[in-house]
């Protein structure tokens, strides 16, 4: 469990250098984006109906984060369904808990709107992630299947 001065809430425009800061632990190879594309690709993200993107916060500092898109549906009744993407915590703050609360903070959100399932994939093949994602209450009993954009298209 995380200590006391945890605390989950929606990320913010002014919460946006701590968060690209903060996936830099999740994707370190990855290219920097320019703080304007940033700004304006959260902007994007935030305007779009059914996507938080909710932050762990150990007092000041963003220690997590994980991204909850909901979908809507046209099969189960109409249930929509949801989708988690960029589950990351800092280094100076894992095996605490804060990604788990954001992730139980994430099925409770999908639940309340009316979600029947929610799903996650991880490109790692580490023992310890895949405990993790099942200890959280996920079930590997489905196939994936992804698709890259080619280069150069």
């Amino acid at each position: 469990m995380p200590g006391e001065d945890f605390g989950i809430r929606p990320a913010a425009q002014e919460d946006l250098p701590a968060l690209l800061a903060l996936y830099r632990h999740l994707n370190a190879d990855d290219p920097e984006i320019p703080t304007d594309i940033a700004a304006e690709r959260f902007t994007e993200i935030t305007a779009q109906s059914g996507i938080t993107v909710l932050i762990g916060l150990s007092g000041e500092a963003l220690t997590s984060s994980v991204t909850l898109v909901v979908i809507p549906n046209l099969t189960r009744g109409g249930a929509p369904y949801a989708l988690i993407e960029n589950v990351v915590t800092h280094l100076d703050y894992r095996k605490r808990g804060h990604a788990r609360a954001l992730i139980r903070h994430a099925f409770a959100s999908a639940w309340q709107q009316g979600c029947y399932k929610v799903m996650l994939l991880t490109g790692s093949k580490d023992p310890a992630t895949l405990a993790f994602y099942e200890g959280c209450g996920f079930t590997q009993d489905k196939t994936g299947f992804q698709i890259r954009r080619p280069p150069g298209t």
